[in-house]
């Protein structure tokens, strides 16, 4: 399995394996692939390769941390979901991991049914759960994830010890037991190849290890016993974290008063957030309801609607009115819908995905947002 990290250290070329700005991706795109291979990792997940044409290598670039979203009809129905990218850009390959959701359309199908040689609509790369990397970097780096939370996470671990010879990793990995662990052996492989560099932890909350620090699930008490036990916070290069929201916030917000600078924490959601949970999302709310004319701007082509502020989001309207722009989760999770407005205003309900940078910059995802000017040009090309 791990073949490719056992080959000779050679010099890389950063162009041939992932952007240097991922944010200046083209805007992104489904292409029909076949998928290579779907691999059983645990009772409840697969991972699913897919073949690249030499013509889509460029295409699907990807930096470690991104995600794919792909596109099926199930039983007459069209679903898109988006998973994280396992792989390493180091290793020439394209996989996903899906675990199975009790009642999920998609990921059923993907755990029953996917079979390799089929084909599927799958969008180009995304995500900004990555951050860049330097051959000579000497960095430690901590991460935490429960259950599925670990395939990004994968990516980045088998990314930076290979690409940043000097670094080291620290994985805290929260699941039930030990039969749920998602790639248990490939970790174990890692460990044993990157011994000196490498350092996991497993948390499971129905089995016993011997040790309080380890049973349980990873909470707020727990980050603190780790950082009196195994890390200095101020030492932390970057903080990763991916897996249940619960989680998500409690990690976040015990590093935060643990004095670790925002900056230095990367979070991603799998799936919408709670109403209670709801992230400021950088805008006014309003109160009063306009009718705006909105235009849609796709591959140099507009589109134009009336809309309510009060009414459906932008990107609804816009699919509405026969735009085909992209979208995913619709949870104000993912970054497919994202968009910039060149002209107007709007305010966004939620935001999960964007930075304080990108909202001051305009842009906004289109799935959470509405008018609140009698007009708004909105592009998904900026």
């Amino acid at each position: 399995m791990l073949s490719f990290f056992l080959q000779k250290k050679k010099s890389f070329n950063k162009e041939n394996f992932w952007l240097d700005d991922i944010k200046k991706q083209p805007r992104p795109k489904f292409h029909t692939l076949t998928v290579g291979e779907v691999r059983r990792e645990t009772d409840d997940c697969v991972s699913v390769s897919f073949v690249v044409p030499p013509s889509l290598k460029k295409e699907y670039c990807f930096a470690p941390g991104q995600y794919l979203t792909l596109k099926a009809t199930i039983d007459g129905e069209e679903i898109r979901r988006s998973y994280s990218i396992c792989s390493s850009p180091l290793e020439n390959e394209l996989r996903v991991a899906i675990k199975k959701i009790p009642g999920g359309k998609f990921s059923t199908y993907a755990n029953e049914r996917l079979e390799a040689g089929e084909t599927i609509d799958v969008m180009t790369p995304q995500g900004n759960f990555t951050i860049p990397l330097k051959p000579d970097e000497s960095a430690k780096y901590v991460m935490f994830a429960a259950g599925s939370g670990i395939t990004p996470i994968m990516s980045l671990i088998k990314t930076i010890l290979q690409y940043e010879a000097n670094s080291t990793v620290s994985l805290f990995y929260g699941n039930k037991a030990v039969s749920t662990i998602i790639f248990k052996d490939e970790l174990d492989d890692l460990k044993n190849l990157y011994i000196n560099r490498l350092e996991i932890h497993h948390v499971l909350s129905r089995e016993d290890q011997g040790t309080d620090w380890l049973k349980g699930r990873i909470d707020a008490n727990k980050v603190r016993q780790y950082a009196q036990k195994f890390f200095t916070p101020a030492e932390i290069a970057h903080f990763f974290i991916c897996g249940p929201e619960e989680m998500i916030y409690q990690v976040k917000d015990t590093l935060a008063e643990l004095g670790i600078h925002d900056k230095k924490v990367h979070y991603e959601l799998f799936t919408a957030a709670t109403p209670t949970a709801k992230k400021d999302a950088g805008v006014t709310t309003y109160k009063s309801d306009v009718l705006s004319h909105v235009t849609v701007v796709l591959d140099g082509e507009e589109t134009h609607f009336d809309i309510s502020s009060k009414g459906v989001s932008i990107l609804d309207a816009a699919l509405d009115a026969g735009a085909d722009v992209p979208f995913a989760c619709k949870g104000a999770v993912c970054c497919t819908c994202r968009a910039k407005v060149l002209e107007g205003k709007v305010v966004m309900e939620m935001n999960y995905a964007l930075d304080d940078d990108e909202v001051e910059q305009g842009y906004i995802l289109t799935c959470q947002s509405h008018p609140i000017s009698e007009r708004v040009v909105v592009s998904y090309d900026e």
